[in-house]
């Protein structure tokens, strides 16, 4: 593991210089035109790493990309994606800094680090005498930062196919894995009343919003924290005028749950609710789109594993859940081992001071390298 350690550290600048060159090209999700372009840019590096590249096109979220290295049967999945919360032009005001040991820029924590990290993984096999051990196949995707409906169906495909995957998500603080992440959710409630003269006969409407007021209050002692779950009434919207009583009003749920056992009930609950106004009309839609990933027996011998690994590169490597979800959320739900926070340890994601700590990318790279010699060649 030395070895791996020592190459990574040699290629230090490279890594820098191919973390800023993804970060300068600003890739906000939705934005295909800049996606693509950030794309095509991480596409020609693949290839110049020996990557057998092919491009799945989407016109609206942009292409995502599928990499393959080294071959045969045994297949290990790596994750990353291109997009990002910050739109074109933030790099104007925000350009790439360098300040005492870290380096500041939009989407350089969450994830264009990450997606350096795999590709410096990769290379570091790839100069080793014995090659890249059986298959590795890097996805990076377009949309994950709002779901990943496009990319859905090429992650799970490929999961299928993988003994384990690996996300290149951020880290927790000080470098820790994540081997639990909730399972995410959006709902939307709508309430159909009875429109009528507020002033003169108020009685002959239904009040949507007084409805949904009522709903809420049965929503909101769905919220238990302590176990894991969460629901919040995040969005209203309803009524047209002061003058009428409201015949339309909904509410957007957002669901964070830790189970599949929880993400079940949550959505029976939310299915069962019933009108206290009879003159009223409820009708849910949504659900849980993005399942838990669970810290099942699969997911902890993953993680001892990269613990092992971290132990031979001299460093300690924990472990903790989030309440975030990411595309490892998607392969964890088929019961493929998944491992996530292999990526950049930093911190500020989503934020203006998002940054990395440059000291620690080479031992993260070879923590990648050395967890997939682990798996593949045993």
């Amino acid at each position: 593991m030395q070895s791996l350690l020592a190459y990574c550290e040699r290629e230090l600048p490279w890594l820098m210089e191919t973390i800023e060159a993804l970060v300068r090209l600003e890739s906000p999700t939705g934005d295909a035109a800049a996606i693509n372009r950030c794309g095509a840019e991480l596409d020609r590096r693949l290839v110049e790493l020996g990557g057998r590249v092919r491009r799945l096109p989407h016109l609206a979220a942009g292409d995502h990309l599928r990499a393959e290295f080294g071959s045969g049967r045994r297949q290990v999945l790596i994750l990353g994606h291109l997009d990002t919360v910050w739109p074109v032009g933030t790099l104007a005001g925000r350009p790439i800094r360098h300040d005492d040991g870290r380096m500041f820029g939009p989407g350089v924590f969450d994830m264009k680090a990450g997606l350096g990290l795999a590709m410096m993984a990769v290379k570091v096999l790839a100069a080793s005498p014995s090659g890249v051990p059986g298959r590795v196949v890097m996805l990076t995707t377009s949309d994950e930062e709002t779901g990943s409906t496009t990319s859905r169906t090429a992650i799970e495909e490929e999961a299928r196919q993988s003994e384990a995957v690996l996300v290149l998500e951020p880290s927790l603080p000080g470098g820790a894995l994540k081997t639990s992440r909730k399972g995410c959710g959006e709902f939307l409630l709508r309430v159909d009343g009875m429109a009528a003269h507020a002033g003169i006969e108020p009685e002959r409407g239904a009040s949507a919003i007084s409805e949904l007021v009522r709903q809420i209050a049965g929503i909101e002692a769905m919220h238990d924290p302590g176990q894991g779950t969460t629901v919040n009434v995040g969005v209203i919207r309803g009524g047209s005028r002061p003058n009428v009583v409201a015949a339309e009003a909904e509410a957007v749920i957002d669901v964070r749950v830790a189970t599949s056992a929880a993400a079940a009930r949550i959505t029976q609950a939310l299915g069962s609710l019933l009108p206290r106004d009879p003159r009223t009309r409820l009708t849910l839609s949504g659900g849980i789109d993005r399942p838990p990933l669970e810290r099942t027996p699969g997911v902890v011998a993953l993680f001892h594993r990269a613990q092992a690994v971290a132990a031979d590169l001299g460093r300690h490597l924990g472990e903790g859940g989030t309440g975030g979800g990411s595309d490892g959320n998607l392969t964890a739900a088929l019961g493929v081992p998944t491992l996530d926070g292999l990526g950049a340890i930093g911190g500020g994601a989503h934020a203006i001071d998002e940054y990395v700590t440059v000291q620690d990318l080479p031992w993260r790279a070879a923590l990648v390298a050395g967890l997939l010699r682990r798996i593949l060649a045993v």
